[in-house]
């Protein structure tokens, strides 16, 4: 962790890496916590409406126990890879928790996925076991016959289709658990990441994965933690940034994590929540500040007393950081980070006043520089790319099943994050774009080329290219430009059916929000599409409605 310290300078210059040859996450972020103080509160879950469900660090380390008992009955046990088709809520936690105590993998699932996008990771990753609610199991049922590998279903709620009852499992199950003593080395996780061309790859991690994520964490949430702090954000729990940017270094430091489902997130919703449930500390995306920036005069109508705020995805602007102060009277601190490589460069209010425009500094204990695509550093002032020296704590293990693809993602012993950027001096960066296509809309990270295989589904598709098109709001929305199959005509009615079409098998979040009929799409000579001139023909449309 980092101590505490007057400036960056001295932060960087007292961090040390300590590593643990041995390391567990399941036990480090409960049974640690258990054995020292079991009524410490753990998880708090508010559900609108509804009491506050608090589990201790007690709760947590059985719990987790019985679980991971009922999955070695059904077979699962060290490498076996376990997904977690859950939003937030204590089992998820759990889910995750029993994984690492067995040496299993776990593999965090978004719960908007539809069939093509839960099909391919399941299969991909050869998932032997699911962990979810009656509206996951629904939407497994129908793809079982094609998984395998997926022997086991539990579900949280009864009557889950296809599945058994967690609870009920649990229950029988005693509480005790002796965990597989894994080395820090040990893989612990894979979080699927979008991509530019064909199925997103599965970002394998280890152990160390969490420690090497908490100098981020302290970082980018002002010297985390204090005393009292209560830890919350909207990010799902099934990205990095929900599991592993706050989730889990939260209980690893013994420091509440607040679950919440909102039915739709608002801003007046979000004001209440952190009245309410005294929350300390956020990490709250972009997207989801501009909305709660719509909210007339909430320092007058919530008392609400946050300690950090931190935001990452996409760069905020000045306007933004000058509501954040008006609103909370705090600096938001912007970080940055990727899949395989998260949290490594961070702005800290604590110690250093933000500059606008630029994302951060290189946090303590990780290199970051701007690099040629041959991974040779560039003086200050110049575009390249992002990138972090190899090895490092949190950098990933590799992409699961995909040798060639960990191997291109190095150079020189850097890791390449594919986003352009600029070192400004003093360990300054300014991220300027990204090299690879993925599009950033509402926080999410989308690869286009998951969809446009998607969309070539529709039998009305002959062709299709996908990009991010500007947004005030979400930053970018995706926008699908589409060539006709043969003797079929474009409508309103068919721009629709393209859109439910995605929307249905992949995730809501990535459905087309615009879809334009086109005679052809630009080519390369190898029949690659041209992304790039896509998005200039969405920028040229703005400028004409402008």
């Amino acid at each position: 962790m980092l101590s505490k310290a007057a400036s960056y300078e001295e932060l960087r210059s007292r961090f040390r890496w300590q590593l643990p040859q041995r390391f567990n996450i399941g036990v480090a972020v409960s049974d640690r916590w258990a054995e020292e103080d079991p009524e410490r509160i753990a998880l708090r879950y508010a559900t609108p409406g509804s009491e506050t469900q608090l589990l201790t660090f007690g709760d947590l380390s059985v719990q987790s126990n019985r679980l991971a008992n009922l999955l070695r009955v059904h077979g699962v046990g060290p490498g076996s890879r376990i997904g977690v088709l859950l939003p937030q809520q204590p089992e998820t936690a759990l889910a995750h928790i029993a994984a690492f105590k067995l040496g299993a993998i776990s593999i965090p699932l978004f719960m908007l996925f539809g069939p093509e996008a839960l099909a391919y990771r399941l299969s991909d990753a050869g998932v032997q076991a699911v962990i979810t609610n009656r509206e996951g199991a629904a939407k497994l049922a129908p793809l079982r016959a094609e998984l395998a590998d997926l022997k086991l279903v539990l579900c949280t709620e009864e009557g889950g289709e296809g599945s058994e009852s967690l609870a009920t499992g649990m229950a029988a199950q005693p509480p005790q658990f002796t965990p597989v003593d894994t080395a820090a080395e040990d893989p612990a996780l894979i979080i699927y990441t979008s991509g530019t061309t064909g199925q997103p790859k599965g970002a394998l991690h280890a152990h160390r994965v969490l420690l090497g994520h908490m100098p981020g964490v302290a970082m980018g949430q002002d010297l985390f933690p204090q005393p009292g702090d209560c830890f919350w954000t909207p990010a799902d729990w099934a990205w990095i940034g929900g599991l592993l940017d706050v989730l889990l270094p939260s209980l690893y430091e013994g420091v509440p994590v607040v679950a919440c489902r909102f039915a739709k997130f608002t801003g007046e919703a979000t004001f209440q929540l952190l009245q309410d449930e005294g929350i300390r500390n956020a990490f709250i995306p972009p997207t989801a500040l501009k909305m709660m920036r719509g909210v007339e005069a909430p320092e007058t109508r919530w008392r609400y007393r946050l300690r950090s705020l931190a935001s990452g995805g996409e760069s905020l602007g000045q306007e933004l950081l000058a509501w954040g102060r008006k609103t909370f009277d705090l600096d938001i601190n912007e970080f940055y980070g990727q899949t395989e490589c998260n949290l490594v460069v961070s702005s800290c209010g604590a110690v250093m006043p933000g500059r606008p425009g630029l994302m951060g500094r290189a946090v303590p204990g990780h290199a970051v520089a701007v690099v040629s695509p041959e991974g040779d550093p560039l003086p200050e002032g110049q575009l390249g790319t992002i990138a972090v020296k190899a090895p490092d704590p949190v950098m990933f293990l590799g992409y699961w099943n995909k040798p060639e693809a960990t191997q291109a993602k190095y150079a020189k012993g850097w890791l390449l994050t594919g986003d352009s950027g600029i070192a400004e001096g003093d360990d300054w960066f300014r991220f300027v774009g990204r090299d690879d296509d993925v599009i950033t809309s509402s926080g999410y990270r989308i690869g286009p080329g998951e969809i446009e295989d998607c969309l070539l589904g529709h039998p009305a598709v002959a062709l299709a290219g996908v990009i991010g098109k500007p947004d005030p709001l979400r930053t970018e929305i995706v926008k699908a430009y589409i060539v006709l199959a043969e003797g079929t005509e474009a409508s309103n009615s068919l721009a629709d059916e393209i859109q439910d079409w995605v929307k249905t098998r992949l995730a809501a979040h990535e459905y087309p929000r615009e879809v334009a009929f086109v005679e052809a799409l630009p080519l390369t000579t190898t029949g690659k599409i041209i992304r790039r001139e896509l998005r200039k023909r969405a920028e040229a449309e703005l400028e004409e409605k402008a």
